[in-house]
């Protein structure tokens, strides 16, 4: 009889096991803060699963990997599966962002990390992958235990590193192709930056490769919706990944308009133009704020290689299209907004700047935090986040130099006042969150992100330029020390973002400003002139008398009969300039002025 009740038995564990195994459906969790706890409560590891809407791979290892029935087996077994948008979660993105997307992150319950693994895992590898961690789980060769980071002694580079690191930069370009790297191509923001900057001050060498890489990643633009892709995974730009993500839009634009200003090449204003086109037709909602990004794909059937060669007519008659990621986050916002601007700067289109400061708009009403912070979307999983704050305060004087309007240095100023009570650590830089992702293992140490620490530097500098308060070079000076540590140098992505820091800390911008009524068609035509000036470092004042004193009083303009414009570079400041036309030449003789002192 007992042979028989244990021969049941074993028939219904084997139906019971079997059943698990049919049922491929997986109970994904959210994150939240009683996570480990409960990890700890039931005896499971932890399976964290970082995806995007935008992302591809991610899809496809939702529709394989995690349909298997050997995986989700092992999960229901002995895991607590939890999957995150990394777009809606700035404070795990920076965390885990060197390793998707997908990312993969498998934690012991204790919040112990054991296994980081970046993208796409097939179902046999993830199997056993799984297997190994439920039979060893103590931390694999992907964890590594970071030494705590020393801050640099100072926030400037010495001579020695700073050539170290100019030359690291340059060595990497790609003299073939252009852009940097030997597999993926794409506008790498920093680098792009600084090779703007060099342009600006001369330096043909960077120009050239500047303009080489702009004219290679025209591959990247949708000509038909406009638009640009991600990345190309082959060195000659021509293998695009077709999903269409607001970073790489909103700096695209900004950066191809900054390099219209510069060489006016009809081609660059053509590109900014396209992208512009997105961004207004397909990615602003009907409030005026701006989408977060666009699927690559439309379904497995028409992939995004195909849908992208469709004419506009094709495109306009499928009852589908790739999905938009329809979050309105402020962190995306201010990105877009200062792309606007960018492009405004350059053609003056004034719908472009009116598109800018109605998303600024929006996100004061709805995303603007007590204090001058912003919340990053409408129902927020912990933060406040350092990037939405930093990014609308970026915006923020962005808006100030193309309007002249001090509501907008108000809102950059409260940015930056919220960024020092909430993000500020005193051990060293600044907290991606004002809240902790967990209170146990590797969350007990707060996530700092070195080039988050390299904008937020950035911009407390230049908030400190343009409102005189010493605490915003306070505030930018503690950024840098822990962006410039060591151990970050280390990290070739670092190295453009900290030469920037290193030259425009050390220097005055180019200061332009404007004497005369903002209703003075003279005035706004030199304000125009102003912003047209192809500099990466600048500051733009406009000074209506009516509205008292310059926020910023370090220069003393004479009051004229007619409007003026006025250059000043490291305390030195031209006679006024009455005819738009000369404004350039003027900006241009002190800038060299100041580059031969400097000497």
């Amino acid at each position: 009889m007992w042979m028989k009740r244990f021969f049941a038995l074993g028939l219904f564990c084997l139906a019971s096991a079997s059943s698990i195994r049919a049922e491929t459906d997986l109970n994904w969790q959210p994150w939240s803060a009683d996570l480990f706890a409960k990890a700890k409560a039931e005896n499971r590891l932890v399976i964290l699963d970082l995806e995007a809407v935008w992302c591809h791979w991610c899809h496809v290892m939702e529709k394989t990997t995690y349909k298997d029935p050997d995986v989700t087996y092992l999960l229901k077994s002995k895991f607590i599966a939890v999957r995150v948008d990394q777009d809606a979660n700035p404070d795990l993105s920076n965390r885990y962002g060197d390793w998707g997307w997908p990312a993969t992150i498998i934690f012991a319950p204790d919040g112990t990390e054991i296994v980081k693994r970046a993208g796409y895992i097939e179902p046999k590898a993830m199997t056993a992958l799984l297997e190994a961690v439920i039979a060893d789980p103590t931390p694999g060769p992907s964890v590594i235990n970071e030494a705590p980071v020393e801050l640099s002694k100072s926030h400037f580079l010495s001579p020695e590193i700073r050539a170290e690191l100019s030359a690291n930069t340059t060595d990497a370009f790609d003299t073939e192709h252009g852009g940097w790297g030997t597999v993926h191509k794409f506008i790498d923001v920093d680098r792009m930056d600084w090779e703007l900057s060099l342009a600006t001050g001369g330096d043909k060498a960077a120009a050239a490769r500047a303009q080489k890489t702009f004219t290679a990643a025209l591959n990247l633009i949708d000509s038909v919706e406009g638009g640009i892709y991600q990345y190309s995974d082959a060195e000659d730009w021509k293998s695009p990944h077709y999903e269409k993500i607001m970073w790489y839009q909103a700096n695209g634009l900004r950066q191809y308009s900054e390099a219209y200003t510069q060489w006016r090449d009809p081609i660059l204003l053509e590109a900014a133009t396209n992208i512009k086109k997105y961004l207004i037709n397909v990615l602003r909602s009907p409030e005026g704020a701006f989408f977060t990004s666009q699927d690559a794909d439309v379904s497995e059937s028409m992939p995004g290689k195909h849908y992208y060669s469709l004419t506009q007519a094709e495109r306009d008659a499928l009852t589908s299209k790739p999905k938009i990621d329809r979050h309105v986050y402020a962190r995306e916002n201010g990105w877009a907004i200062r792309g606007l601007v960018s492009y405004f700067a350059a053609t003056a289109d004034a719908t472009t700047l009116d598109a800018a400061k109605t998303a600024a708009e929006w996100i004061l009403t709805h995303r603007k935090l007590d204090g001058g912070g912003f919340a990053h979307g409408d129902a927020d999983r912990g933060g406040p986040f350092l990037g939405d704050t930093l990014s609308m305060g970026q915006a923020a004087l962005e808006l100030y130099a193309a309007t002249g309007d001090r509501k907008w240095l108000v809102v950059a100023s409260e940015a930056g006042d919220f960024i020092t009570a909430k993000f500020y650590d005193p051990t060293g830089g600044l907290v991606t969150s004002a809240q902790s992702e967990a209170n146990t293992g590797v969350f007990a140490k707060p996530a700092k992100n070195p080039e988050e620490q390299i904008q937020a530097a950035r911009f407390a500098n230049i908030l400190n330029r343009y409102t005189g308060a010493k605490k915003y070079r306070d505030l930018a000076e503690h950024a840098s020390l822990y962006a410039l540590s060591a151990s970050h140098l280390e990290r070739p992505s670092v190295h453009p973002g900290a030469l920037l820091i290193d030259a425009e800390l050390a220097k005055e911008p180019t200061h332009i400003t404007i004497a005369g009524q903002k209703d003075d068609p003279r005035s706004a035509t030199l304000h125009a002139a102003a912003l047209a000036f192809p500099a990466a470092y600048r500051r733009i004042d406009w000074w209506d008398k009516r509205e008292g004193t310059m926020t910023n009083p370090d220069v003393q303009y004479p009051e004229l009969d007619e409007p003026a414009a006025f250059a000043c570079t490291d305390r030195i400041c031209s006679l006024p300039v009455f005819d738009p036309a000369e404004l350039a030449n003027t900006v241009n003789r002190m800038v060299r002025r100041s580059a031969e002192t400097a000497r």
